[in-house]
């Protein structure tokens, strides 16, 4: 690891970690007080997904609907009028909504085949934003004078690892920069995860074979057609099952860094106490 220590930990000059485990934890919310501390660059890597690697896929698609309609076709097409999304760290929307779910096209379901397309067009992009973070560890020190680095990923980066393998080309290399910190949550996490995404359900990236998995038992278990599946029936579906599948892996992820229970984490209200709240895990940890 990075710090093998709790000591090595406090007198490092240059403190890197980076943040996984399930949406909605608080990721973001520490990486965003870390932030406003003013010594800490945060690189998100859903917005360099979003920013990077896939905004001209978002704003084609956005372009695609507008030429339906005859009034913003002509004015795409005379170069009136610009169409781009307003994604920020607040508001990762773009994203999800180009991901997209499948199911019946009137309403708002995609061919099956498209969805695998998109999907696998967000896991090269996630890859690739995650093999970026040495180039921001670099650029927020170089070009911005921060001494201090977090990488806040998506719930989705354990889908593209595997943790077992000692020389994963993924976990190799941002373990050499970061400190990888999980997460963790409760049972009782999880199962506010899973009410608050029934009431507001949203489009999320899955493993290839946990789709494939996943499309095939809802087909078979409601007895609908690929273009009669209810999109956000189908998603709400997968949502508990998809949070099972990764917990697994999360936790085969933890040995290459340190777990800090996501209680623990919202307790703490300033970089003091991110600090020490780093150096007890490692310490725990032994």
């Amino acid at each position: 690891m990075l710090y093998q220590t709790a000591a090595d930990w406090r007198v490092a000059p240059h403190k890197r970690v980076l943040f996984y485990g399930m949406s909605g934890l608080g990721k973001t919310h520490v990486s965003t007080m870390l932030r406003d501390a003013g010594r800490w660059f945060h690189y998100s890597i859903d917005y360099r997904i979003g920013t990077r690697y896939m905004g001209e896929y978002i704003a084609d698609n956005a372009k695609a609907h507008a030429m339906k309609v005859p009034f913003l076709r002509d004015l795409l097409l005379s170069d009136s009028i610009y169409i781009g999304s307003n994604l920020t760290f607040d508001n990762l929307t773009p994203v999800s909504s180009y991901l997209g779910k499948p199911g019946d096209p009137s309403k708002g379901g995609l061919p099956m085949e498209e969805y695998r397309r998109r999907q696998d067009q967000f896991r090269r992009a996630e890859i690739q934003a995650l093999l970026d973070t040495e180039h921001f560890i670099r650029r927020a020190e170089m070009l911005y004078g921060y001494p201090n680095f977090i990488c806040d990923t998506g719930g989705s980066i354990c889908e593209w690892v595997d943790a077992d393998d000692p020389n994963d080309p993924i976990l190799t290399e941002l373990s050499k920069h970061t400190l990888l910190i999980w997460l963790k949550g409760t049972e009782a996490h999880t199962a506010e995860l899973i009410r608050r995404f029934d009431r507001a359900p949203k489009p999320m990236a899955y493993q290839p074979e946990f789709l494939a998995s996943a499309w095939a038992g809802y087909l078979a278990e409601t007895g609908r057609s690929e273009t009669e599946v209810d999109p956000d029936a189908f998603i709400r579906w997968t949502y508990a099952r998809a949070l099972a599948h990764r917990q697994p892996r999360y936790e085969a992820m933890s040995k290459w860094g340190i777990t800090i229970p996501a209680d623990s984490l919202h307790a703490v209200t300033d970089e003091a106490g991110f600090i020490d709240a780093v150096a007890d895990a490692l310490e725990a940890r032994g």
